[in-house]
């Protein structure tokens, strides 16, 4: 009984999820109701509710959710090696096609700039931690060297990502990676 209570409600998230992306396709979140959001859902307003407070608070449960899975994808890597790093960008990149409808309303040009935001800080603060820099670079300029390079991928990303991902992942990691501070 659990089990399928836990699964109709991974449904319902889903579905709110996806429901509130083909929305912000066309539409600002200021300007979407949760009505709107149970329409498209074809789900209740109270059920709606059950979840989220509004949808404000979904938007930022489907940013928090790509944030975490980040994290995760980024734990798993030694950026120390450059070959590693090639495999880590990669893998994000992966990642970007498996959730191409979100990171493709979320990182579009008429979208709010706060989940951007959070990918980089994800991805600095991760690279500062590392030490991700050249050996030759002094730590105080480092951060400015990190945020600049971010900077550089997360665009080169929202023009693949704008372009139907017309590069395969691994090419757009070459290139990524090909800015980064070996040298």
């Amino acid at each position: 009984m659990n089990k399928k209570l836990d699964r109709r409600k991974k449904y319902t998230r889903n579905v709110l999820m996806d429901s509130l992306i083909t929305l912000l396709k066309t539409k600002s979140i200021s300007s979407i109701t949760v009505k709107e959001i149970c329409e498209q859902a074809d789900i209740n307003r109270s059920t709606f509710y059950a979840h989220y407070k509004d949808q404000f608070d979904l938007l930022e449960q489907i940013e928090e959710e790509i944030i975490t899975e980040l994290n995760t994808y980024l734990n798993q890597y030694d950026f120390e090696q450059e070959q590693e790093a090639l495999q880590m960008t990669e893998k994000l990149l992966e990642y970007v096609v498996s959730k191409y409808d979100m990171f493709q309303t979320l990182l579009n040009e008429n979208a709010d700039h706060s989940f951007e935001r959070r990918v980089m800080d994800v991805i600095r603060s991760f690279m500062i931690q590392s030490q991700i820099t050249n050996d030759e670079m002094d730590e105080d300029i480092a951060e400015y060297a990190i945020t600049y390079t971010i900077s550089g991928s997360i665009y080169v990303i929202k023009q693949w990502v704008a372009n139907n991902m017309d590069q395969s992942p691994k090419r757009i990691a070459v290139l990524i990676n090909s800015f980064g501070f070996r040298g």
